[in-house]
Order: structure tokens, then C-alpha cells, then sequence
């Protein structure tokens, strides 16, 4: 069998691994099949795996395909993140590929699908990952029904780096100084994301329950977003869950600054921080108010996320290692933390270019 591996577990079974694609997120997934034996192991490998190519095996549309993948795959996933699949296909993959045979879905019609995204003034972050989700599903149908992915040779266009539009540092200040003349729960929730570098759907979810005054730590393990329900009456609710990744979940040491803010609203264990009550502000709102402080302010208009970047981009000025930052930030690897969220003023980079000299 090719694209397969078998070996003998400590267990006495043997277990042969199939390699079936990757997921949205661009993780490799694999499908395991146990037996006595080897060749019983590789038997169950095979009556999943069908052995030729044939592009005419099935009939089925991009359409049922759709409704079959998420049958599969919904039970395994997030609800926000079956919500958010539920979103593509129905908003931009159905609508054009809907009535397509799978098998007759060739990489042209998959670029022209990108240029149509593209001129709808979509990101390109955004069409990638419409383009993955389609991927998928086409992989899903070489594996279940062996219907040929041409997929597979598509070749994506490299994700241009988006341009975020930060605060500078004398903008920052101004900010602080506006937090300090009006202190409310919504000023509050903007100091502790300037100065820990949460989300802001995690944010919207922290109870005072994950905050400890006295070891000076503030735990993320939740994070809260409104998602479209799934019977098709585009109505949507908020939702509740763990965050995005196992990484995201993490203590962040509080610095001395924030605490004492902190400690001036201290509520009941399960009071949010930013409502004061049992009842959460949604991410929707935060990002309101946020954008009447920065007019109040006088500042410029930013997205809120702005203030992650900001947080990254001040502890690598301050010295932080990029590890200690990478796990601060909730992030899987610090390569994420540098390509992502670390901007270098031209302030920086003239201090940084000063540093050669001519002399020896």
C-alpha cells in the first residue's frame, strides 16, 4: 500500500496510519486502522482507500459532498469553527461550485474562484482560506470515493503580509493618559490588553474569577464569540468556548501598573470584567466603544486588535526573548509572534543602523 505506514504497538496490534490531507488550518491529518495483524490492519486500510483513480465513481455535486464533509467532520470540531465552515460554503463556495459534479472541478475553475474573491475586495488571507476549505473537501472525496484531486497540484499565491495600523508610541501615551481622566470597565478592559496582549474575544470572556490579585496573574482559558446557527434562519448567537488553540490557553503574569487598576474594580468571581455583571459585553460592542474612545481621544482610527500588535511590538523594544513573548501571546511557535506581531518603528531601525560604526 502506498502513502501509508504500519507498525507493531506496544499493545500487540498492528495500526496502519493513512495520510488524508490537511486540515484549514494546514495541520497534517492521518486515519488510523487497527488489527491482529498486519495484513488485517492493511486489509481495513484498503476497503477505505480505494486503489485506482476514477474520475467518474461518483456523481455526487459539490453540493451533497458539502453536506456529507460537514456530517463527517462537525461532531470533531469547535462549534465556532463548523459555524465559520458553514459560512464559506454557503457564502462563496456553493454559490459557484454548488451544482458541480466533484469530479469535473479543475484547477482553473479553482483559480477563477480566487480572481472572483479577489474582486469582491477580499483579503487575501480571507480567499486563502476559502481556498483550503474547498481543498479539503476535494480531499475528502479522493479518500471516501477515489475520485481524482486535482487539487492537489494547485499552487497557492504567497499571502502578502498584511499592513496593520498601529499606534505609535506618542499615540500610546495619549491613550494612557485618556484611560487615566476616564476610568471605566471599557478603559479598563483597553489597559489590559495595551499591557497583556489578550484578544479581544478573550477579553470579552474574563470573569474576575480568572484573575488572581494576590499571585498577580490573570488566566486565559475561554474566549467568546457571536456565530451564525446552523438551521439556516441566519440568526446567530454567542457562544462560549476555549480559545482558538492549546497554546492559547495560558497564565500571563500581571505587571505591578495593571494590578493596582485592577484592584480598583475588583467584582464577584463570576462578574465579567467588562460588564461588572453575570452578563458578557460580545467583542462587537468592545470594538464600538473602543472606536468612540479613540475619537474622544483624538486619535486615530486603529481595529482593536491593534493593541495586541502594540503589546508585542513594545516588549521586544523593552528586551522581552521572543519565547517569553511567544507564550505571553498565546502563540504556538515564535515564529507566528515575529512574522505576525512585531513591528519595527523607523525610530528603531535608525537606532539599530547607528550602532555601525566606521571605526574598528
Amino acid at each position: 500500500m502506498t502513502n501509508c505506514n504500519a507498525y507493531k504497538r506496544k499493545d500487540g496490534r498492528w495500526e496502519v496510519r493513512i495520510y488524508t490531507g490537511c486540515n484549514s488550518t494546514n495541520k497534517r491529518q492521518y486515519h488510523s486502522f487497527y488489527g491482529k495483524t498486519k495484513q488485517a490492519a492493511e486489509s481495513k486500510a484498503a476497503a477505505f482507500i480505494k486503489p485506482e483513480w476514477n474520475d467518474t465513481v461518483t456523481k455526487l455535486t459539490v453540493k451533497e459532498l458539502a453536506d456529507e464533509f460537514l456530517s463527517v467532520r462537525v461532531p470533531l470540531l469547535k462549534e465556532s469553527t463548523a459555524a465559520n465552515y458553514r459560512m464559506k460554503l454557503e457564502k462563496h463556495i456553493l454559490p459557484l461550485f454548488g451544482d458541480f459534479q466533484v469530479s469535473n472541478v479543475k484547477i482553473p475553475d479553482i483559480y477563477a474562484f480566487m480572481e472572483n474573491l479577489r474582486n469582491k475586495g477580499l483579503s487575501e488571507r480571507y480567499i486563502a482560506d476559502n481556498t483550503v476549505l474547498l481543498r479539503s473537501l476535494l480531499r475528502y472525496a479522493s479518500v471516501a470515493y477515489g475520485v481524482r484531486n486535482t487539487a492537489e497540484r494547485l499552487i497557492m499565491p504567497k499571502k502578502a503580509k498584511p499592513e496593520v495600523k498601529v499606534l505609535s508610541e506618542s499615540e500610546q501615551e495619549r491613550l494612557k493618559d485618556y484611560i487615566e481622566r476616564h476610568e471605566t470597565l471599557s478603559t479598563l478592559g483597553i489597559a489590559v490588553c495595551l499591557y497583556t496582549g489578550i484578544r479581544i474575544g478573550e477579553l470579552c470572556a474574563m470573569q474576575w474569577k480568572d484573575i488572581d490579585l494576590e499571585k498577580r496573574t490573570l488566566t486565559v482559558r475561554k474566549t467568546i464569540q457571536r456565530i451564525q446557527t446552523p438551521d439556516n434562519t441566519k440568526r446567530t448567537k454567542l457562544v462560549i468556548t476555549e480559545p482558538k488553540s492549546q497554546s492559547s490557553i495560558r497564565i500571563i503574569p500581571i505587571p505591578e501598573c495593571l494590578a493596582e487598576k485592577l484592584g480598583s474594580y475588583v467584582g464577584k468571581d463570576d462578574d465579567y470584567i467588562l460588564s461588572g455583571t453575570s452578563k458578557p459585553v460580545e467583542p462587537r460592542t468592545m470594538q464600538n466603544r473602543f472606536a468612540r474612545i479613540l475619537k474622544n481621544a483624538d486619535l486615530p482610527s486603529v481595529h482593536f486588535h491593534s493593541l495586541r500588535h502594540a503589546f508585542a511590538t513594545r516588549c521586544i523594544a523593552l528586551g522581552f526573548d521572543v519565547k517569553t513573548l511567544s507564550e505571553i501571546l498565546g502563540h504556538s511557535s515564535v515564529e507566528l509572534t515575529l512574522n505576525r506581531y512585531v513591528h519595527s518603528s523607523i525610530d528603531r531601525k535608525k537606532a539599530c543602523m547607528d550602532k555601525l560604526t566606521w571605526a574598528a
